[in-house]
């Protein structure tokens, strides 16, 4: 009778596991879905860094309300790749592993835009082994789901940008007093230095650190730019030829 019961026990506990997979599977696949259109109410990064007292300042701005300058900025800072990929940059990620092993105290990162979407959006930081797996599923599925430009428009909303500030829109109010569509190249480019430790590299006012690497990112972004794919993930419009007519007689 005992026996019974267990086996009983056991099967009904599967059958709740089993439920309870599905509808985390069937929830998160439809928050994929509705995010290729609606912006994340919120996320763990900026939900800690309010709880931590280090704030959260962020504005959400459509594609089209972000200046072309800011998403050559961003891929040419973060992911000089991020057209061509699926994802993933493998030969940075090999080149990452290899360092990490020579020197284990220095470790070095090799994440895509796609994947840091995919961390900030849906995830948490840091660096086990279950996390990393969970991004690499989220990766494979906005790329699917979403696509490059919504992929970088999301990026360019929830990335942090600052201590505290998240988001290009809200970075351009608070470091030039203006809307991320009317950034310079200049502009564009020191926010984009900022990227690999926003809290640590200071741009009101710069570090030397940050001018330097906002130089760095101004050069890549000129051996980028001409990139028809680079030209079509940013949505770079080509200027209009002008008809030459001849003057009057």
């Amino acid at each position: 009778m005992a026996k019974k019961n267990e086996k009983r026990f056991f099967r009904r506990a599967l059958r709740i596991l089993w439920k309870t997979f599905l509808v985390l599977f069937i929830a998160q696949l439809i928050y994929i879905i509705l995010l290729k259109w609606v912006y994340p109410p919120i996320t763990v990064t900026q939900l800690v860094s309010w709880v931590s007292g280090h704030g959260l300042k962020r504005d959400y701005v459509r594609n089209s309300s972000i200046s072309y300058q800011a998403k050559l900025a961003v891929i040419s800072s973060e992911d000089q790749l991020f057209p061509d990929h699926s994802g993933f940059d493998w030969k940075n990620i090999r080149k990452a592993m290899n360092y990490n092993e020579k020197k284990p105290g220095r470790l070095r990162g090799a994440s895509t835009i796609s994947q840091q979407v995919a961390k900030n959006v849906f995830l948490w930081q840091g660096k086990s082994f279950i996390r990393k797996g969970m991004e690499a599923y989220f990766t494979f599925m906005i790329e699917l789901v979403w696509g490059k430009r919504r992929i970088l428009e999301v990026y360019l909303n929830v990335i942090e940008m600052g201590d505290g500030i998240f988001g290009i829109e809200m970075a351009s109010k608070i470091y030039f007093n203006k809307s991320a569509k009317d950034l310079t190249r200049q502009q564009a480019a020191l926010i984009a230095a900022c990227l690999p430790s926003p809290k640590r590299i200071k741009l009101k006012p710069p570090s030397l650190y940050a001018l330097k690497r906002s130089s760095w990112v101004m050069q890549q972004m000129s051996f980028l730019e001409p990139d028809p794919d680079i030209q079509n993930v940013i949505d770079r419009k080509k200027p209009e030829k002008k008809s030459k007519t001849k003057a009057p007689k």
